[in-house]
């Protein structure tokens, strides 16, 4: 019971940088809901749920709530979530307030997810679906996680490799 309890107890952040589309943010918040995820920042031009005083034109506003709604089913509702433009800052944040980072990307020296072993603070980094992770923001995190590919592919889409990465963190590695 005790072991169940700490896997529990992890604090996960997930932050979804420069994420074009909004249905993957849904399912992202979705997943993260399912997950026990503690906040989601959504950063960059990462699309996000409506919010009170929102400054973005009415009708973008509807249009991207739309399309998160359809994949999150309500966990944009109920998943916490935070937006910030700018991601450096959040970064500074969470490490003072005792978070690892890691990136989940395909890279040089990257652990690959079945050997990783997920500290109690992680603040997992996911990025743009095609271009991956800027180099900027590689070089801020403590590490990089990988997930080995087998088949012909070269990789995963985010929200899989997101949750593969999380369920991991919260009850394997």
């Amino acid at each position: 019971m005790l072991l169940w309890c700490q896997k529990i107890m992890k604090k996960l952040i997930l932050i979804a940088h420069n994420v074009r589309s909004a249905h993957n943010v849904g399912s992202l918040l979705r997943t993260s809901d399912g997950l026990g995820v503690d906040t989601v920042v959504l950063s960059g031009y990462t699309p996000y749920p409506k919010i009170t005083d929102d400054s973005r034109l009415p009708h973008e506003v509807s249009k991207i709530h739309k399309q998160i709604k359809k994949t999150a089913l309500g966990a944009e509702d109920t998943q916490i979530w935070e937006h910030h433009q700018q991601l450096q800052p959040t970064l500074s944040k969470l490490k003072r307030d005792g978070y690892v980072i890691y990136a989940l990307e395909q890279a040089n020296g990257a652990i690959p997810l079945p050997s990783f072993k997920s500290p109690a603070k992680l603040a997992l980094i996911v990025g743009r679906e095609v271009e991956g992770i800027e180099p900027e923001i590689l070089t801020t995190c403590d590490g990089v996680i990988e997930i080995p590919m087998l088949g012909q592919k070269e990789s995963y889409n985010i929200v899989q490799a997101a949750a593969m990465a999380l369920y991991h963190s919260r009850f394997v590695g």
